[in-house]
């Protein structure tokens, strides 16, 4: 009996690789051409982690996206995390168009960037004014130099499992499914921070300060031992990224006191938390107020856009020519417009967007926790608003850096796998996304898939 189920499974397996063999073969051939041309064959790195292979996209609309094979998806990447709107959005693309037809972008200044500006100011609590740039990796280049800027002090205090973007200067070791991590110790008591790549310099990071997230005792002990030095402080909200962790309580009111006291920039990293959690982004929800705080990814529903936002004073360097602010494209009309198109749908109704992926995704969670007790596997969700992390885990709370690296990263990439065949795209490290277009056959469809996937696993 046992070894006829043992066959059987393996004829299952079998014709399950042939299956999956047919059914991305196209992108499978694309990806091999793709590494021809274009280094290692995707645009960005983290697009390799996917199995059985990178995926190439045909279209999109709404919820869901296509690929060149003809399978369709519910995306739950979306674009990892700037398509708030889904694929497609009518206010968008009509928006767009229209930038496109009067041109793309001018290198002279139009009556958009003031446009988007004043609304920038109007929507962040914290934004007296706000300079605009490409990327969020930009952005956050643009906040340090501020900050270096106006406390004439070298030194940044970041945190273990925050990601900040690329630049050489802040991008330390990561260790995720998707980023590869550099060898060596990360923990807090590592004596050299390792460098998060190859061919970052080995002395791109001595101004950094690598701290545990979470931990009040020793971050004021380093601030107030190395005040003189540190020019700012810099921390997502939450850590979306590693786990949605979020702050604990008092945790970020103690960032705020402190850096007021000392005289040093505390920055908000709200790449991913802003205009995802609310027209305000996270500070506006939790009433903090940085001093200077860095948006992008669903700021400009899938057009590359990012801003910094802060204190008058701070900001009026880059007028006084102390920092200088560069971009070819900064303030593109048709970035400009997919801003402005973007945060005016978020905004209509009273934020009925909100409301709607909120609800969404508390549905959508409930049916995942209730999956996985059905199975009896362990494993937990951390959700935030409309973006949540998932996690195989025998840990009943995940509440630190080092608490969300003892899941089991290997099978939730199988598991992310499976959910491909089922028609359902989510990351490899388990960071899901909600758009304001998911609704309930989503949810309906997203759930018996998870459920499947699991009984499976």
């Amino acid at each position: 009996m046992d070894h006829a189920l043992t066959q059987a499974s393996i004829e299952v397996e079998m014709m399950m690789a042939g299956f999956k063999q047919t059914k991305f073969e196209k992108s499978k051939r694309k990806y091999a051409e793709s590494q021809q041309v274009l280094a290692r064959g995707v645009a960005s790195s983290l697009r390799s982690a996917m199995k059985p292979t990178p995926l190439f996209a045909e279209s999109g609309e709404g919820p869901r996206i296509r690929d060149i094979d003809g399978n369709e998806y519910i995306d739950c990447l979306l674009a990892y995390g700037p398509l708030i709107l889904g694929h497609a959005h009518p206010s968008l693309t009509d928006g767009v168009l229209v930038a496109l037809k009067k041109s793309p972008a001018f290198g002279l200044q139009h009556e958009g960037e003031i446009q988007l500006a004043r609304l920038l100011t109007e929507v962040l609590p914290c934004a007296d004014q706000v300079a605009l740039s490409g990327s969020g990796t930009e952005a956050v280049m643009l906040a340090i130099r501020l900050a270096r800027a106006y406390t004439r002090r070298p030194k940044i205090v970041r945190f273990h499992g925050h990601y900040h973007g690329w630049s050489d200067s802040i991008f330390t070791s990561f260790p995720s499914a998707d980023i590869r991590q550099s060898a060596g110790a990360t923990g807090a008591k590592a004596e050299r921070i390792l460098p998060g790549t190859g061919g970052q310099s080995d002395n791109s990071l001595e101004d950094i300060i690598l701290l545990p997230w979470n931990e009040s005792e020793m971050l004021e002990q380093i601030l107030r031992e190395h005040k003189d030095q540190i020019a700012a402080v810099i921390s997502e909200p939450i850590m979306c990224n590693s786990g949605c962790i979020k702050p604990r309580p008092g945790y970020l009111e103690l960032i705020r006191e402190l850096t007021s006291e000392l005289s040093i920039v505390m920055i908000l990293d709200e790449v991913i938390t802003g205009f995802r959690l609310g027209l305000g982004g996270a500070h506006g929800k939790l009433n903090l107020n940085p001093d200077l705080v860095t948006v992008g990814k669903a700021m400009g529903g899938g057009i590359a856009i990012s801003a910094v936002g802060g204190r008058r004073e701070i900001m009026k360097q880059i007028e006084d020519g102390t920092v200088s602010h560069l971009g070819t494209l900064n303030g593109n009309g048709l970035a400009v417009t997919a801003a402005m198109a973007t945060i005016e749908e978020l905004a209509k109704d009273g934020g009925a967007a909100y409301r709607q992926m909120e609800q969404t995704t508390d549905q959508l969670v409930a049916g995942i926790r209730d999956a996985l007790a059905k199975h009896s596997i362990p494993g937990l969700i951390n959700h935030v608003g409309p973006v949540f992390h998932m996690m195989f885990t025998t840990e009943t709370q995940v509440e630190h850096f080092d608490t969300f690296n003892k899941r089991d990263g290997a099978m939730y990439s199988r598991f992310a796998e499976k959910m491909l065949d089922r028609g359902v795209l989510n990351r490899p490290n388990g960071l899901w996304y909600v758009s304001a277009v998911h609704g309930e056959r989503e949810i309906q469809e997203t759930v018996r898939a998870v459920d499947s996937t699991l009984a499976e696993l």
